[in-house]
């Protein structure tokens, strides 16, 4: 059989089709490392509120019990702010964060979209192969049946003339 002429490009399109599964892998990756980043910095948050309480509670209890009243509760009232502050903090960081999830995701989107086309176009050539194949094994029958044919004729005729050449 002859060799493939489009070979080379046949080639290119698998090694394209390799590197877009490798990029579109390599997405899926970092997409899911940002979106697991945001999910502790959510889990962060919540448990800040929940040790603010905690902390403000405590710390009330501390002051109240201290019975300095005049300044307990600018004192309770300031602690609790710096810990709302901190939680606010965190919570334009997961803000951030989702705004990075959201461009890892969309990366992903576009690398799915890459690797589809590079594996329709290397379909495209692996089929445009098989129909080549195909005609060629079609070309080489009909040669062969045509010789074929034209050797019945030669051993034909060679009867016809009493066996010789």
């Amino acid at each position: 059989m002859p060799a493939y002429r489009l070979q080379t490009l046949l080639e290119m399109r698998e090694r394209a089709e390799e590197a877009a599964k490798q990029a579109f892998s390599e997405a899926m990756r970092v997409f899911h490392k940002q979106k697991e980043i945001l999910e502790t910095m959510r889990s962060d948050l919540t448990r800040r509120q929940e040790e603010r309480k905690e902390k403000v509670l405590a710390f009330r209890q501390s002051v109240l019990s201290q019975a300095v009243l005049a300044n307990a509760f600018e004192q309770i009232e300031r602690f609790e702010q710096r810990l709302q502050e901190e939680e606010a903090r965190v919570e334009l960081e997961i803000g951030a964060q989702e705004g990075t999830v959201e461009r890892a995701r969309q990366r992903v989107e576009q690398r799915r979209v890459e690797m589809a086309e590079a594996a329709k176009e290397k379909k495209a050539i692996e089929k445009h192969k098989e129909q080549w194949a195909k005609q060629v094994r079609y070309e080489r029958q009909a040669r062969e049946e045509l010789m074929q044919e034209e050797i019945g004729n030669t051993l034909h005729l060679q009867k016809r003339r009493g066996g010789r050449l």
